[in-house]
């Protein structure tokens, strides 16, 4: 994930440890019923609830943008991934695996397109059968290799897998801000009973007889 420019595994680590830090403090304020502990669990929750909120608004809008550029039919908007060399690589073994030509269409390839597009030799079938059946097309006018392509582009299936991807996601951000908003709201309601208990002056009871 990492060489992708996804988070390496030393993040989760320290996701994983912060969040049994702030669990053991939230346990720890409640049993102790401490204003102070209340306070800071309470700005943790507070925290996480909009650190997680705009981190579930970014995978929405990155997943709109990704989709936007894989459903473009122009041709420049995916130049910058067409000339990285492992970018290239990584599309010929899925055309080939998959069964489709292109980001968006076999004119991203420019005047040569590679084999793997060669919908004949592959013959008709391919993964992408479910969505749309592997037909065969005519080659761009003015490019070189094969004579027939597949007419399935690989950026409807790049998406597919993506959209999951995000789906993932953004549940799992968007849980944790609701988790972290009932963590915000029960701390808030304990600093309000405990403070009107002390001003009240009784005496204290024992978190096992409620």
């Amino acid at each position: 994930m990492s060489e992708f420019g996804g988070p390496s595994l030393g993040w989760a680590w320290l996701f994983v440890i912060c969040s049994l830090g702030i669990s053991c403090l939230g346990i720890y304020a409640g049993c102790s019923e401490k204003i102070l502990a209340l306070k800071i669990f309470a700005g943790f929750m507070a925290t996480g609830l909009i650190i997680t909120m705009i981190f579930g608004i970014v995978m929405v809008v990155a997943r709109n943008q990704i989709r936007d550029a894989l459903q473009n039919s122009d041709s420049e908007a995916v130049k910058p991934f067409m000339e990285d060399n492992e970018m290239r690589k990584a599309l010929e073994h899925l055309q080939s695996t998959v069964g489709c030509c292109g980001l968006v269409s076999a004119s991203d390839w420019g005047r040569r397109i590679p084999d793997s597009c060669d919908c004949q030799s592959h013959g008709s079938q391919s993964i992408l059968t479910f969505i749309s059946p592997g037909r065969c097309i005519p080659s761009p006018q003015g490019t070189t290799g094969p004579s027939k392509v597949y007419e399935e582009t690989c950026g409807g299936y790049i998406y597919m897998v993506i959209d999951i991807i995000f789906k993932i996601a953004m549940a799992f951000f968007f849980g944790c801000a609701v988790l972290a908003l009932l963590g915000l709201m029960v701390s808030l309601l304990m600093i309000c009973q405990v403070k009107r208990h002390d001003s009240a002056g009784e005496p204290n009871i024992a978190m096992k007889s409620y």
